[in-house]
């Protein structure tokens, strides 16, 4: 299998769970679909081309976590007005949105970025009959985890580097867009902290944005990172009359571009020539998991697409001559549920029973250094390693800004940009009753005096 320069993007948001769609004609493309895939020497402008034409080179279809099918054999055409819009880019103003988690800039942030995370139903996933014990369920974790969270957070400075590394990430992106002559804004929507979604989306109305590329810092989709995000932008495009009318295109994963691939082997290759013995260091590709329930029960395809990447990455170092022993864990697992396996806590112990000596960990999930790098591998894991008797350890840095990667990351938004569709709004009858005011008052007093009860009983 080779590194291909694709990425699997939503060119037609259609926010109805129901819908379902088959391969597109030129006026219906409620789909998902691979865009053009380029040979490793083709320049930019070949991709720019190739894509300006309307061609997909792709794989069979399949059907995304909705039911619905993207086209991936054949050729895919778009409709001719959506080329001429894109031939006059000029006088459009392009925006780019980076979808990413967020972190709290200080310990006073700790616990109420927290919350934000565990009343997100795609972290905790209630059954609907407990939905109202989300916010009271939220808070009292949320509170519960602070202090332990707190001395993770200290450990690294007191706060999360992620929006620092993040406003880095997109400014090298809008200059890399005006280096292809594709000028365009770029904003930052984090989901659980400042900037938070809603503010990036309420700046794109105020720019006045005519077409936008939603472009999640995720490589693998989960539904608990970029699917949790796109919830939040269908909920506020559904009613908006500016929003249902703004041409989007939404880059679901881009694990498998080429650019990404040989970024990651950049920095593994260069890690390796630190060892005393670089042949012998096994690399140790980390993971963030994700309960097992998900893939199983809720079809996220994040497992495969993690397995997939990893087995790309290892390709492009044995073309390189690079042969090492390789091995995935997952970490960063929370509550008594069954997590994807093997865990990396687990594996690293096993690991140093076996006698390897020499490891290199490779923090594959995230393209950005936070506490789960700067803490959890670099502090946790590598004392953990160190006990279990490996003696040299050894880290790969984050992409955050390496040039290739963010070269990558802007040709992925050109080749998105002709894709870009107005919304299909869904019936939302449903979700209006449940946001009732009378019954989400109830149900958060109800919760909450349960939950006041779960904190006096800390056993129960």
């Amino acid at each position: 299998m080779e590194a291909a320069t694709s990425s699997r993007i939503l060119p037609h948001m259609n926010f109805n769970p129901n819908s379902t769609s088959s391969c597109p004609r030129a006026k219906s493309m409620s789909i998902f679909f691979n865009t053009s895939k380029v040979s490793a020497n083709s320049t930019s402008n070949d991709k720019r081309s190739s894509v300006a034409r309307g061609l997909c080179l792709s794989r069979p279809v399949q059907k995304d976590l909705d039911g619905r099918t993207f086209c991936s054999t054949g050729v895919c055409t778009y409709p001719s007005d959506v080329f001429e819009s894109y031939s006059h880019a000029t006088e459009e103003k392009i925006g780019v949105m980076l979808l990413n988690l967020g972190g709290p800039e200080t310990l006073h942030d700790v616990q109420p970025f927290l919350f934000n995370l565990f009343a997100d139903p795609d972290i905790i996933r209630l059954p609907r009959l407990f939905r109202f014990l989300q916010r009271p369920l939220a808070q009292l974790i949320s509170v519960l985890r602070a202090p332990k969270s707190k001395e993770g957070y200290a450990a690294i400075g007191g706060g999360s580097p992620l929006r620092k590394i993040t406003d880095e990430q997109a400014n090298a992106i809008k200059l890399a867009l005006e280096t292809k002559e594709v000028p365009a804004n770029v904003y930052v929507a984090m989901r659980y902290w400042h900037p938070f979604t809603e503010e990036a989306v309420h700046q794109i109305k105020r720019d006045r944005i005519t077409r936008l590329v939603v472009l999640p810092l995720y490589p693998q989709y989960s539904i608990s990172t970029t699917g949790s995000s796109l919830r939040v932008l269908r909920d506020m495009f559904r009613d908006d009359t500016y929003l249902s009318r703004l041409p989007v295109a939404i880059i679901q994963s881009w694990y498998q571009r080429e650019g990404y691939i040989k970024s990651m082997a950049d920095l593994i290759e260069k890690e390796l020539q630190v060892f005393p013995d670089p042949e012998e260091a096994m690399i140790f590709f980390s993971a963030h998991g994700v309960p097992v329930s998900y893939v199983e029960d809720a079809g996220d395809p994040y497992k495969d697409q993690m397995e997939e990447c990893i087995f790309l990455i290892m390709q492009e170092l044995k073309s390189r001559g690079i042969n090492n022993d390789h091995t995935l864990a997952f970490q960063s697992r929370v509550g008594p549920v069954e997590w994807l396996k093997p865990y990396t806590d687990e594996v690293l112990v096993e690991l140093g029973q076996q006698g390897v000596k020499s490891l290199l960990a490779v923090p594959v999930s995230f393209v950005s250094e936070h506490i789960e790098t700067l803490e959890e591998i670099d502090m946790e894991y590598k004392e953990l390693a160190l006990e279990s008797g490996i003696v040299n350890w050894g880290r790969v840095p984050a992409l955050n800004c390496t040039p290739s990667f963010i070269t990558d990351l802007a040709d992925a938004v050109i080749e998105a940009l002709p894709s870009a569709m107005a919304i299909s709004t869904s019936n939302t009858t449903t979700e209006e009753a449940e946001n009732d005011i009378v019954g989400y008052a109830i149900k958060m007093l109800f919760g909450s005096i349960l939950a006041f009860i779960l904190l006096l009983s800390p056993k129960v």
